[in-house]
């Protein structure tokens, strides 16, 4: 059984909490990511597929190579005292979009500040509201 240390003060997480987790997670980026394709022009997505594949692609890398990209942007951001953080997001943007194709568009860079700022934010909201209840409402059991 895998086991996930989160917080020294929570339990362990399970395996089939993890992949749990993760599920919702790909949902609230996808549906962050159907959302800001309707609000923004510059972000565009093809089908619900795509948005969830770019949710994936997302989750993926902001597990992985997020925290190596802030690490390297860390004095700009520092010097732009927080401002530059959305940048990071936007090269997540634009990096999933370079994998996905003409399928998942970002263009330009000052509205995806903007779609990135919003895609923070909303998943924040959802991810307390959906993935949060749900993993932390079910009572796991093991063995």
């Amino acid at each position: 059984m895998i086991v996930q240390y989160t917080n020294l003060n929570q339990k362990p997480k399970s395996t089939l909490a993890l992949i749990i987790e993760w599920i919702l997670t790909s949902v609230v980026n996808t549906l962050v990511i159907l959302m800001a394709a309707t609000i923004f022009t510059a972000i565009s997505v093809e089908s619900v597929g795509y948005a969830l594949i770019a949710g994936v692609i997302i989750m993926i890398f902001n597990k992985t190579i997020k925290q190596a990209l802030t690490i390297l942007a860390l004095p700009l951001i520092i010097l732009t005292m927080g401002l530059f953080y959305p940048i990071v997001n936007v090269i997540i943007l634009k990096l999933t979009a370079w994998i996905i194709g003409d399928a998942f568009i970002v263009s330009g860079w000052f509205v995806p500040f903007f779609v990135a700022i919003f895609i923070s934010i909303m998943t924040i909201i959802l991810d307390l509201l959906i993935t949060k209840r749900i993993v932390g409402g079910i009572k796991w059991v093991q063995y």
